[in-house]
């Protein structure tokens, strides 16, 4: 793979339009085509920052609205001279759906649609959208392929991404769209703002003798770190030109949420910290246990993603401990 992937030539010097561009992803996709594209941040802050912008602001060819995906009129006339639509807003923590069951209809489902009708009316003709690999509901635990079905998701977070990418599908055959739909896998790093690392560490700060792990710690998915996700999407831009673009995005291998668990304690110079399981094989309902990703259509295009799981979570761990400001013991704290 090639490290800080070059954009596509067809997206230099144009106008993007990102939705959730304060997000975690959406800021380090932000700081990848700053340089390159004129920028439009569209996001209502419900779980963005605007400090993950901050070097940004004042820049020529950036700019941030604070605006929310509901508001379609408001959303057409932002969109307004753009060229490229990358759709990253989203429920970032597919828990919440248990609680407000119509959360991810309103920000993820509502909201797609009223992305798309204001691509449509406004002429702009390529959307990129983040999904996930949660469409593929409760699985064996074999490589998915994009062609796996039917996709049957267990999340209304994960069921909403399924309707999203087809109301994405449809708008790209009917209104001549096209579309590269990319179904990530868990993406981990700095700015993380949710997720098991996040959690795990916010436990930890209160309390370095126990850390509750949900479910049985044997849940296994694969990890990818946000550089490598940029760099994905970036390299299938290039690389994929069909009308519908669907392909997975993620890494081969895959880490378990005790190894996750005991990589944490490790870089924080923590000893006999006790790991306490809530016991269930999944960490909560509409958790999927065990996922393994099918990467090889982004393989074939030509790209893998540069770190392991194991080596993804490493990295992860670091960043976010650095931000928390955590002095390790390996470095004389």
């Amino acid at each position: 793979m090639i490290q800080d992937q070059e954009i596509p030539p067809w997206l230099k010097s144009k106008r993007v339009f990102i939705t959730g561009g304060a997000g975690f992803i959406g800021s380090h996709l932000v700081d990848r085509l700053i340089h390159d594209c004129e920028v439009t941040v569209y996001d209502n802050l419900s779980s963005g920052r605007k400090e993950f912008l901050a070097p940004h602001f004042g820049c020529r060819g950036f700019s941030f609205l604070q605006a929310d995906l509901l508001d379609q009129e408001a959303l057409c006339k932002a969109m307004q001279g753009h060229n490229t639509v990358f759709h990253l807003a989203a429920n970032p923590e597919a828990r919440e759906g248990t609680r407000d069951t119509a959360l991810d209809l309103r920000v993820g489902t509502i909201a797609t649609y009223n992305v798309l009708e204001s691509m449509r009316r406004n002429g702009i003709t390529r959307i990129v959208f983040a999904s996930s690999g949660t469409v593929y509901g409760d699985t064996p635990f074999i490589p998915l392929p994009e062609n796996y079905g039917p996709s049957l998701p267990i999340s209304l977070y994960g069921a909403s991404k399924l309707a999203c990418e087809g109301l994405i599908s449809a708008f790209s055959h009917l209104f001549d769209i096209q579309a590269w739909i990319f179904r990530f896998a868990n993406i981990i790093g700095g700015r993380a703002t949710h997720g098991v690392i996040h959690d795990f560490v916010n436990k930890l700060h209160h309390n370095q003798e126990e850390l509750e792990i949900l479910g049985n710690g044997q849940q296994e998915k694969p990890y990818l770190l946000v550089d490598d996700c940029i760099d994905g999407i970036l390299y299938g831009l290039a690389h994929a030109q069909a009308p519908v673009n669907l392909l997975n995005l993620g890494c081969s291998s895959t880490t378990s949420v005790t190894r996750i668990a005991e990589i944490l304690v490790d870089e924080m110079g923590l000893h006999n910290v006790r790991f306490h399981y809530t016991g269930e094989p999944r960490g909560w309902r509409g958790d999927v246990p065990l996922v393994k990703l099918d990467v090889n259509r982004m393989a074939t295009l030509g790209w893998r993603a540069e770190r392991s799981s194991d080596e993804a979570i490493c990295e992860a761990v670091r960043r976010i401990l650095g931000e928390n400001r955590w002095v390790l013991a390996r470095e004389g704290g």
